[in-house]
């Protein structure tokens, strides 16, 4: 008997619904449980055949636990390796490298040195920080957020530099980013399922967390959102997420790609609403049972199949995303 096991924490609504829809198919040597671990042994593969993950970002226990069953063939969703690896900044850089729009943003040293670190540690460290290179380039309207964060956790909207070195002086020995500020008309937020399946959701950061979600949503451009649907696809395919949400703020007619590190992406009926909860239900069940029915394979031991970067793939990526050559002109053709 297969088992898909879904690892989880606080959440109520998804897990179980989860479980409840994969079991409901009746697929023969097929199930679906929630995870039960105690010490993990090194010499003892998991039952899983698939876990879905949604609490190791906070777990370090299960992180662990999650790695070594990826080790032994468990296929994880989303990669406990390549998730342990990523952080917001890289996403900013790697989505500027893809041609996906992004506002400009810097990293920032610690505002306090790192527990067990001194001056004597930062001694690369140019000092004082040249401010004004940071505010010409960023701009005095911009977000002030964690580079590993999530669910608006230490995150400032900034105004002018008094607001900026304030809620840079709350950041204790937190690694920040500063993003410029994108003035959206149109804000959505994007369910991307084994890198294939988007369900766009129109969305407004700006109201309390439980209406962010908009229920009934005015008409969108046709080419704005297949615009949305391709970066989406673009950024967790070249990230290697099966599971992720991507949210992009739109700055006359412009996507621009605001936060895409959320491998674990709210999930719950009474803050997404019925039909976005049906949709993802569905959709990572559909993953889930995909991904069992050829688990367990025991993966190559080399550090670049745990996180998907083999030579082979990572060929086709760059085939994939290189820019296409422009035909010659005929000057060009003739060496006129």
């Amino acid at each position: 008997m297969k088992k898909i096991g879904i690892l989880f924490g606080m959440e109520n609504s998804f897990p179980g619904a989860l479980v409840e829809h994969i079991n409901a198919r009746n697929i023969d040597g097929l199930r679906a449980e929630f995870v039960e671990t105690g010490a993990v042994y090194m010499d003892r593969a998991p039952r899983y055949s698939v876990i879905v993950d949604r609490i190791s970002h906070d777990i370090p226990f299960y992180r662990a636990f999650l790695k070594h069953a990826a080790l032994n063939g468990t296929v994880v969703i989303n990669n406990p390796f390549w998730w342990s690896a990523d952080d917001k900044f890289f996403n900013y850089s790697l989505a500027m490298k893809l041609g996906v729009a992004v506002p400009r943003t810097v990293i920032l040293p610690h505002k306090k040195h790192p527990e067990g670190t001194t001056d004597r540690s930062m001694r690369n460290l140019e000092y004082p920080l040249d401010w004004d290179a940071v505010f010409a380039y960023v701009g005095e309207h911009g977000f002030l957020k964690p580079i590993d964060g999530g669910g608006w956790r230490d995150v400032y909207h900034i105004h002018n530099r008094m607001e900026f070195f304030s809620a840079y002086d709350q950041s204790r020995d937190l690694c920040m980013t500063y993003q410029k500020a994108v003035n959206f008309n149109e804000y959505f937020r994007c369910y991307v399922v084994g890198q294939k399946k988007v369900h766009i959701m129109p969305y407004d950061p700006r109201k309390p967390h439980a209406e962010r979600y908009i229920q009934n949503p005015p008409a969108y451009d046709a080419k704005l959102l297949k615009r949305v649907e391709q970066d989406a696809l673009k950024l967790c395919r070249a990230l290697g997420y099966d599971l992720n949400t991507v949210e992009f703020a739109v700055e006359n007619g412009i996507p621009y790609a605001i936060d895409f590190m959320n491998p674990a992406p709210d999930a719950d009926l009474n803050s997404v609403g019925q039909a976005n909860f049906d949709w993802i239900v569905k959709e990572v069940a559909d993953l889930a049972i995909a991904k069992a029915k050829w688990a367990p394979r025991l993966p190559e031991l080399r550090w670049a199949s745990f996180l998907g970067t083999d030579p082979a793939a990572l060929r086709a990526n760059q085939k994939k995303y290189a820019p296409k050559k422009k035909a010659p002109t005929v000057k060009e053709k003739t060496g006129a």
